[in-house]
This record gives structure tokens, C-alpha cells and sequence, in this order.
């Protein structure tokens, strides 16, 4: 475990926060309820031209390109919005939302698109069968579809070509105590704009931002419930 994945640092107006570490789970034992695990990003820190947060997914998840924009498969994306009433503009970054009732996977005919006991959605693709009735449903628009044969994979990550993939919120790093790529990457090399931890343990730095602070969850009006809270949108 690297010392950044001990601590997450976040640079903050000049200042070095320590955030608290995700809690490892032991090998061999299921996930459970008593964690929710989700991301709060501070879109203020967030500049329109910074990449950094998708740079390190692609490079975590092995997600290569075909220069088409449109339908290759990337877990994270920028969103540019703009409130026609204020002019404000903002850059957020999208991804999986990883809804407590997740309509992906509500429509999944196989089961293959699921929810773990912590809240994390994903996609078994030993089982999907590829109709994409998921990517349909998600009002999110974080599914990709693979239309090509996978190369460059990831041991962590098995990829196949006509499945649908998504988020995964590093699944595979937070089993271990780490943080997901993105975030390491946004808090080591950009403003530190995004916190992960656990919604549900009150002493975490997450839930205390979540109650004191004004945040936002993306569409909170279709009542998917989503982990993923934005502030300053």
C-alpha cells in the first residue's frame, strides 16, 4: 500500500488536509450494508481544462481509444454546464453515481448489472448479454458498450467485447483500503476536488461535509438516490 493510499491528501487554498483512509475489507468477506460508499466533488476546484481525474481512470481501468469520442468507453467524462439565469459555469466530472436504486439495474433481464451490500454498482460480464438495456435506463448516461475486441487489459479489470462496462468506483483498490484512481490523482496532481469515503460512518470527512454543507445529487428529483453529491452546481 503506497503512503498516499494511507492518506488521502487534499490541497485545499494552500493547506494539506488528511483524509481518513477507506477501511480495508478482510479477504474473503462480503461486503455489507453498514458502508455506503460515495464521492463528494467540489466543482469550484474543478478547472474546465483539467483531465487529470479521467486521465487516471483510463490508465487504472487499461480503457483505450479509437477516436471516437462518442462511444469509446469512458468511465468518467467533463461535463461543461452553464445556468442561463447567473452565466455561472462549471466542469463536472461524470460518472457512475452508484444509485441506491439504480434503474440499470432494475431493466438488466440476466442480473448482470447489480448492487453490492456498500452500494457499489456493477456489471458481471460473464452474464451480460450485451442488449444494453441498462445503458437505456441510466438517466446518467455512465454506461459504455465494448464494440471491439478488448487488448491492453487490466488483471483487475476483465474486459469483452459486446458488454456493457461502467464506473466501477475501483472496487478492486477500495477492497483494499485505497482510494480510486481519480481521486488520487485529483488530490496528488490537480486541486483536490474530489473526496471519497464512507456515507455512512458520521466521524468520516464525506458524511460531515454531506451535513454541514450544501450539496447537490445530479436528477435527485427521479429519486435514484445516487452516492455521487456535487457542491457549487
Amino acid at each position: 500500500m503506497t503512503d498516499l493510499s494511507r492518506r488521502q491528501v487534499i490541497l485545499a487554498s494552500g493547506a494539506i488536509l488528511i483524509a481518513t483512509p477507506a477501511a480495508a475489507r478482510q479477504a474473503g468477506q462480503p461486503a455489507t450494508s453498514s458502508q455506503r460508499w460515495g464521492l463528494l466533488i467540489d466543482t469550484a476546484k474543478c478547472g474546465a481544462e483539467c483531465t487529470i481525474c479521467v486521465d487516471a481512470c483510463k490508465a487504472e481501468m487499461g480503457l483505450g481509444g479509437h477516436d471516437r469520442p462518442r462511444t469509446d468507453a469512458q468511465y468518467i467524462r467533463k461535463v461543461n454546464v452553464r445556468d442561463p439565469a447567473s452565466g455561472a459555469a462549471h466542469s463536472v466530472p461524470v460518472m457512475c453515481q452508484h444509485c441506491a436504486k439504480p434503474a440499470c439495474v432494475d431493466v438488466c433481464p440476466t442480473g448482470a448489472s447489480m448492487k453490492r451490500a456498500d452500494g457499489i454498482v456493477l456489471v458481471d460480464r460473464h452474464i451480460c448479454i450485451g442488449c444494453r438495456y441498462c445503458m437505456m435506463a441510466c438517466p446518467y448516461k455512465a454506461r459504455s458498450f465494448a464494440h471491439e475486441e478488448q487488448t491492453g487489459q487490466q488483471p483487475h479489470l476483465p474486459r469483452g467485447k459486446g458488454t456493457v462496462e461502467g464506473c466501477t468506483l475501483c472496487v478492486h483498490r477500495i477492497d483494499e483500503g485505497k482510494m480510486p484512481a481519480c481521486v488520487e490523482a485529483c488530490a496528488s496532481r490537480a486541486k483536490g476536488a474530489m473526496l471519497f469515503g464512507d456515507l455512512n460512518d458520521q466521524s468520516s470527512e464525506i458524511a460531515q461535509r454531506v451535513a454541514r454543507e450544501a450539496t447537490t445529487r445530479i436528477r435527485a428529483d427521479l429519486g435514484l438516490e445516487p452516492a455521487v453529491r456535487y457542491q457549487g452546481i
